[in-house]
């Protein structure tokens, strides 16, 4: 793995991405995806519930990603993938073996919470 962080960016750019939390109010496997993944809504308050698809499998079921907490990218296009339009990016460290620790706060906030 290389440990070497990318091409460096500005602040503003930074600025530009738009992260929030939001908590998973529907989790199921994604039968139709190339890789195994499940498919999910978001809840992140007043910007309302995005869907999205994560390889996620590894690691998490989707009964115990019900009512769970995570970080996403919600200003990205929406992306078709398979069978559904993805509308945000949840975010995870990917370990070694590539599996995929979600990312969350340490204590329920209120969804739709910035990241800043």
């Amino acid at each position: 793995m290389n440990a070497t962080a990318q091409e460096t960016i500005s602040w503003q750019d930074f600025t530009k991405v738009d992260m929030r939390v939001g908590t998973i109010v529907k989790a199921e496997l994604f039968k139709e995806a190339r890789n195994p993944a499940y498919k999910m809504e978001i809840d992140f308050g007043a910007i309302g519930i995005k869907k999205t698809s994560a390889q996620i499998t590894a690691l998490y079921t989707p009964e115990n990603l019900l009512g769970k907490q995570v970080v996403a990218v919600v200003n990205f296009p929406k992306k078709q993938i398979a069978t559904i339009m993805s509308e945000c990016l949840v975010l995870g460290g990917l370990g070694d073996d590539k599996e995929v620790t979600l990312l969350n706060p340490e204590r329920p906030v209120k969804n739709g919470t910035k990241i800043a």
